[in-house]
């Protein structure tokens, strides 16, 4: 059986391995009385992959949290929700009763819902006299309220990581311009040296550049093109020395 890209010969006992895993790391999580259940969830789309949760999971959590009665999810309101597949599919945008089975699994996976199950596999809610709910089958959201607090700090890291990479990226293309004026001056003014291989040496740096280029991607190629330029002002500050030399002796 395979669970996302490895492949275990442990099959099922594996899976409810991983599950129990989640459910006791959602447990010692430190407990937070009430969260806004929309805020959370944006927390939640905004570390999306650190979660390692696809789009269309989160438009079923979601649609889970619309079957939520309050705005903010608390103990004192209870924290199942009990809608039918129908009522999912209906709010996932028409999703199929075995993509939206597959993407509750995966935010079972990813600890942020809890199946609570009864006893004949029926999501309901069972009342008292007073017409409030005593006991309710279907999917608890405790983990988006326990883990609050972790899905604001990963959404947090989120956007700190996307402005380094931002920052990244402008001094790639500053550097990329530096380099480029720079082989171009020498070249039209004459300079002492083998442009041409220079030219192609960046030419061939540049195009290792990914179309959807990560930190680490960005880190290598600016190393490579800041000693570039720095070689390139070398050659050209030696040449200009020399030359005032020359001019000096005259």
């Amino acid at each position: 059986m395979q669970i996302g890209n490895v492949t275990t010969p442990f099959g099922r006992r594996s899976m409810t391995l991983a599950l129990v895993k989640n459910q006791l790391d959602t447990a010692d999580a430190k407990p937070v009385k009430a969260v806004d259940k929309w805020k959370a969830f944006r927390n939640a789309c905004e570390a999306r992959e650190l979660l390692g949760i696809a789009q269309p999971a989160l438009s079923v959590l979601n649609a889970l949290l619309s079957f939520y009665p309050e705005t903010e999810l608390s103990e004192e309101f209870g924290l199942v929700v009990f809608p039918s597949n129908v009522q999912l599919s209906v709010r996932a945008h028409g999703m199929s009763g075995t993509t939206l089975r597959r993407h509750l699994g995966a935010l079972v996976d990813a600890g942020l819902i809890i199946r609570k199950d009864s006893p004949n596999g029926k999501r309901y809610a069972r009342k008292d006299r007073a017409g409030a709910i005593e006991t309710a089958y279907g999917f608890s959201l405790a983990p988006m309220l326990a883990r609050a607090q972790e899905l604001a700090h990963l959404a947090q890291q989120v956007e700190m990581d996307k402005k380094a990479l931002r920052q990244m990226k402008e001094r790639l293309t500053l550097c990329r311009r530096d380099v480029r004026k720079l082989i171009s001056a020498a070249m039209e003014e004459g300079a002492a040296g083998d442009w041409g291989m220079i030219e192609s040496h960046y030419i061939g740096v540049v195009g290792r550049i990914p179309r959807n280029p990560g930190q680490a991607d960005i880190a290598s190629i600016l190393d490579e093109l800041e000693m570039l330029r720095s070689e390139i002002l070398n050659i050209l500050e030696m040449q200009l020395k020399s030359q005032k030399n020359d001019g000096n002796d005259d």
